[in-house]
């Protein structure tokens, strides 16, 4: 007898059905064949996974009930909780007492037990799939004992090493443990050493300890069976092929990127037309004629589901013959495209347009660096040379992003937030040698200013048309964390009028009104906090922070593999204007896990690339021990202040105990007053202070507060002293 998923559903879900355990399903389903016993024990499996079915505590298979869901389980940094991911997209909150013995990653069963804000609240019942089996962390010694000491500050627990697991490790090194026990009641996780990754202290060791820490792939890996389709596809276009296609060759197409960026996927083409309006191309690399549906290249790049970049290093969505070779929009030579036209009018209104599957071939590789300076009135001999071909087109498209800016200013999207990105220098041993603020010059905004707006184009082809999409949705923020919000605002003396049901033009105002405060940069992360994140979804509830009614992600397919999927639903629209009912119904299944997974690799990948940078800003002030930096509180708590190097966009704590008095928290100032001399410290206050402590694992920098340039060295030691303290504290 055959045994499908769909037959063990309708026992499961009979009437009559009494919860049995595996032999009891088998005999009641009559498998007795021993290769049929195993194809029932592996479909069991794949829904308890799916979170169709679970097995309880007696090894019964049973329906979920319905106060009971499924999801992946993350926990917060500071361990004050976790968030349930169901299927669905929903969020369920688990307070610290009710997590279990479930580690972050981990596919849960839950209860519902109540409510928690906006959300519901639950107890981990079971874990169901483990989503972790290797961790990095700090080998330590505890007598004859052995532990490594997770450096992910979501796991909450030490994994015993036994001697034999060893592998050649030594205290303090960082390693990569694989799981061989997980927490269970009254045993500690174990684990074995799979790797030594080497002395913590060495910045070599940071890039593949980022790497283990979020199970990433290693640079320049790919199956085998994947490079070598790469190879196979990545073929000049055929003059067949071209044939098919538009023929943009003859245009004065050119792409701006970074100095290092290497795969270029996005290029434009733009005039004016003779009625007033412009004529704006926005071409695509056509990375869907390579990457096949279903294809080896197509199943990696949908498992890693982005490029990831760690400073100078790139794990790629895909081979290098195709992310840096065919796919990329190359000066000179001849590539497909997705070509997007927009006739868009001087009030900033697409007024009409065109997708053709294209071919281009670029006559300029520009530079953001090279396009500043042209923009900015720099004559240089050189430079006008290397930008013939296209300044006239430069000056057009200055002009066209700042009509196009202006227009998504009125409407009220959220402008001008900073990425707060900087650039890393290093010696030739890989230190750390300084940080500089990255500055967006005007060619940067206006590539952004374009990309926005084919994106925006893309996305409302498919929602006037009310059928299956990927979306890239941003929703409104929740109303307690502008009120948050709201209460920083007035901590630094600010009065602002932020109503309840927020439209993004207020946020657009407080950045324009604090752009020259000291604490714009804190005014600005505290801004993004109070907005939810950016996801990819199959609902469109449109963009919040864009103040778009339809956005979606089409320019980046080299990167992102919703861009692709993009991509391939658009060519389906080009070559018959819908979709059959069949193709609605596959979708309609299909994209709400594509959305999901993908949104999750991307939440990976960031964290990734925030966690390797903070490493690097911990580095960099390790060697700076002792020295004086001008700094500003962005944050006042119970047990000392927040403060940032504004210059080096890095902060870190000054303790209360290092304090010149004994200060008293004043919850509803948010200030820090001393009893004695009742000196007050609040947000805002510009600080002298001198680093005293720098911990790469844990992330931490302590600072202490400068009075005098000639503070007595016998102070300057006690602040060491109790720095060291704390952070014995810490780990205990």
């Amino acid at each position: 007898m055959k045994i499908s998923k769909k037959k063990i559903l309708e026992l499961l879900t009979s009437g009559k059905y009494v919860p049995s355990t595996f032999k009891a399903i088998a005999k009641i389903l009559e498998v007795k064949d021993k290769d049929d016993k195993k194809n029932l024990r592996k479909l069991l499996k794949e829904l308890i996974e799916e979170g169709r079915i679970i097995r309880d505590s007696r090894g019964r298979y049973v329906i979920p009930g319905e106060n009971m869901v499924i999801g992946d389980i993350q926990f917060t940094r500071r361990r004050f909780g976790a968030f349930v991911s169901r299927d669905d997209g929903e969020e369920v909150y688990i307070a610290s007492d009710d997590t279990g013995f479930a580690l972050d990653g981990d596919r849960v069963l839950v209860e519902i037990t109540g409510t928690y804000r906006d959300l519901p609240k639950g107890c981990v019942v079971k874990v169901l799939k483990r989503g972790r089996t290797r961790i990095v962390g700090t080998f330590v010694t505890r007598g004859l004992f052995a532990f490594v000491i997770p450096d992910d500050p979501r796991i909450k627990y030490d994994f015993y090493v036994p001697p034999e697991g060893f592998n050649g490790a030594k205290p303090d090194e960082k390693v990569l443990l694989k799981i061989t026990r997980y927490p269970s009641p009254g045993r500690n996780p174990e684990g074995v050493v799979d790797k030594v990754l080497g002395n913590a202290m060495d910045p070599a060791v940071d890039l593949p300890t980022v790497i283990f820490k979020h199970n990433l792939p290693e640079p320049g890996y790919f199956p085998e069976e994947v490079l070598k389709e790469a190879v196979k596809v990545a073929k000049p276009p055929t003059k067949k092929e071209i044939s098919k296609r538009k023929d943009y060759r003859k245009d004065r197409i050119f792409t701006i990127d970074g100095e290092d960026a290497k795969d270029y996927d996005d290029a434009i083409s733009i005039k004016k037309l003779k009625n007033g309006n412009y004529l704006l191309g926005v071409h695509i690399a056509d990375v869907s004629h390579y990457v096949r549906e279903g294809s080896a290249l197509d199943r990696e790049a949908y498992e890693r589901g982005t490029s990831v970049y760690l400073l100078d290093t790139v794990i790629p969505m895909l081979p290098f013959e195709l992310s840096n070779g065919i796919c990329s929009l190359v000066e000179g030579e001849d590539r497909l495209t997705l070509s997007l036209e927009m006739e868009i009018d001087p009030g900033g209104k697409v007024v009409d347009f065109k997708v053709h599957e294209g071919v281009i071939r670029s006559v300029r590789r520009l530079t953001y660096t090279e396009v500043n300076r042209f923009l900015n009135g720099d004559n240089d001999p050189d430079l006008l040379k290397h930008l013939e071909p296209v300044k006239k087109e430069l000056l057009v498209a200055r002009e066209l992003a700042r009509i196009l800016r202006d227009w998504r200013k009125k409407r009220g999207s959220v402008m001008d937030i900073s990425s707060r990105e900087v650039k890393i220098l290093f010696d030739e041993k890989g230190r750390v040698v300084d940080i500089l603020p990255q500055e967006r010059g005007e060619s940067e905004i206006m590539i952004e200013e374009f990309m926005i707006k084919a994106n925006e184009t893309i996305a409302e082809i498919f929602n006037t048309q009310d059928i299956p999409f990927v979306y890239r949705i941003h929703e409104k923020p929740d109303p307690e964390s502008i009120i948050q919000l709201k209460h920083y605002l007035e901590a630094i003396g600010m009065k602002l009028r932020i109503p309840k049901n927020i439209h993004p033009k207020v946020l657009q105002e407080i950045l324009e009104k604090t752009k020259d405060h000291p604490l714009h940069s804190s005014i600005e992360r505290i801004l993004v906090r109070s907005m939810k994140r950016a996801v990819y979804s199959e609902r469109n509830i449109g963009h919040f922070g864009l103040a778009s009614q339809a956005y979606t992600h089409f320019t980046s397919p080299i990167r992102r593999y919703p861009d692709l999927i993009v991509h391939r639903l658009l060519k389906k629209i080009i070559e018959k204007g819908h979709f059959s009912p069949e193709e609605i119904d596959r979708y309609e299944k299909e994209l709400p896990r594509i959305a999901q997974h993908c949104s999750k690799r991307e939440r990976i990948a960031n964290e990734a690339e925030w966690d390797l940078l903070d490493m690097k800003k911990v580095e960099y002030i390790s060697y700076h021990i002792g020295e004086i930096f001008d700094s500003v509180i962005t944050g006042v708590t119970k047990f000392g202040l927040f403060v940032e190097i504004p210059e080096k966009m890095l902060s870190g704590l000054v303790h209360v105990s290092t304090l010149d008095d004994y200060y008293e928290y004043n919850e509803t100032q948010n200030i820090l007053v001393g009893k004695h001399k009742k000196r007050v410290f609040r947000i805002g206050d510009g600080v002298k202070v001198r680093a005293v402590h720098a911990d790469k694992t844990t992330m931490e920098v302590d600072f202490v507060i400068v009075e005098k340039e000639n503070n007595k060295n016998n102070k300057r030691n006690n602040s060491k002293n109790k720095a060291k303290k704390r952070k014995k504290k810490r780990r205990s």
